[in-house]
């Protein structure tokens, strides 16, 4: 049995209350086909987030938030994209939307376990999951996918689930200890659809080279389902970043935008182009070692020249042809300008959308932190019509760059 429960902001107390037996995703928004409608929150969005049900014994609860509002969903006071969640935990739909308490009675699930020898070392902190003395893994659960050995759920969302696993060769020649493996749903499996977009994914990313997007490692079948092995990135990407420590400085904005064109710039040089679909502040990982921007995602990379698809893109970083099925390099583009309307302002980009003569475009003159200069680029980088934007990345980052040299970044 779930419920949820809108609480008073103030006091806590129970607004109203929700209860689900025999569910195995729950869907909040506004729009009416969700399973708990909140129309009256202008701060949520239509299809905002979904709670989905885990098979997995070792997620303590049993089930997993996935965020796809435009505001962000944080649980606990914490952004999240996905996380599992805990009896008794908060989950607020925007900073200041409403505030819903999730409680649960999990359930065991009966889940096949592979002998192990288990590391028996004492004086290992709660949270550790690999021992100090034998640098092994440490964790109760012994759950495997061939020889990876699954140590945590980072996330879970339609195509599938995503895990922090464990390579237990001991010394792979072609890729580390410690790495994220993608699981492709298996309730996805059989639609075409969904399986060639996986496909793709791993395909692309193993001819790719650049120390901006994640390395690829391996690719393969077990018991029916599709696996993606990749490097694992430390670090927050820059959604979070925002709404932890609010609005960048131009300075630091500018300095990651101009990283990320350096990005785009090595996909669109590529024979044939490839357009990520897909840029947005949650997927632009700051990496904690030389924080340096990395590109993750790609998902929903396309080949250009490849035929039309439906669309694909998040809302206020879609660039319009794109949003009709015809992306371009350009749109990539339109992306980064959007990206910067967030960094500088901590709001979403849609807030400053609006007609603007004949045209729509984003309205940057009178918002906060954006020097008047950057206000163009960013302006250029959004035009409606792919053929009226910076034509490449390195001319976008041409643009930035100049931005980021003369004095009028340091106050709007």
């Amino acid at each position: 049995m779930i419920v949820l429960s809108l609480l008073n902001p103030e006091t806590h107390q129970p607004l109203q209350k929700w209860s689900f037996s025999g569910k195995s995703a729950i869907r909040i928004g506004r729009h009416r086909d969700n399973d708990i409608v909140l129309a009256q929150f202008l701060a949520v969005s239509r299809h905002h987030l979904e709670l989905q049900r885990l098979e997995e014994s070792y997620a303590s609860s049993g089930w997993q938030l996935i965020s796809y509002g435009s505001n962000g969903t944080f649980v606990n006071g914490r952004l999240v994209s996905q996380t599992v969640l805990q009896d008794s935990d908060l989950i607020q739909l925007a900073p200041e939307g409403p505030l819903l308490q999730f409680r649960c009675q999990a359930t065991e699930v009966n889940v096949q376990k592979t002998p192990v020898e288990v590391c028996t070392h004492l004086g290992n902190p709660p949270t550790n999951l690999f021992c100090i003395h034998c640098g092994k893994p440490i964790v109760k659960q012994q759950h495997f996918i061939r020889h990876y050995q699954v140590l945590r759920i980072l996330g879970r969302g339609g195509m599938g689930t995503t895990y922090l696993a464990w390579d237990r060769r001991g010394t792979p020649t072609d890729s580390p200890l410690l790495l994220v493996l993608k699981e492709m749903n298996a309730d996805i499996a059989q639609i075409a659809k969904a399986r060639e977009l996986f496909e793709r994914e791993a395909r692309i990313l193993k001819t790719l080279d650049h120390s901006g997007i994640p390395k690829y490692y391996d690719f393969f079948v077990e018991n029916g389902k599709k696996y993606l092995a990749m490097e694992l990135i430390h670090g927050q990407n820059l959604e979070q970043w925002i709404f932890e420590k609010g609005a960048a400085k131009p300075q630091q904005a500018l300095t990651w935008a101009i990283q990320a064109c350096d990005i785009l710039a090595y996909l669109h040089s590529l024979k044939p182009p490839l357009v990520h679909r897909d840029v947005k502040p949650a997927n632009l990982m700051l990496r904690k070692i030389d924080n340096c921007i990395m590109l993750l995602d790609f998902g929903a990379v396309k080949e250009v020249g490849t035929p039309q698809e439906t669309r694909i893109g998040a809302q206020g970083y879609s660039a319009p042809e794109q949003s009709r099925g015809k992306p371009c390099p350009q749109s990539d583009l339109y992306a980064i300008g959007a990206t910067l309307i967030f960094l500088l302002t901590g709001e979403a980009p849609l807030k400053y959308y609006r007609r603007l003569g004949e045209e729509w475009n984003f309205d940057v003159g009178r918002a906060p932190n954006i020097p008047p200069q950057l206000g163009e680029v960013i302006v250029k980088a959004c035009r409606p019509q792919w053929c009226d934007r910076y034509q490449s990345a390195q001319d976008l980052s041409r643009a930035l760059t100049d931005c980021l040299e003369r004095r009028s970044i340091s106050k709007p």
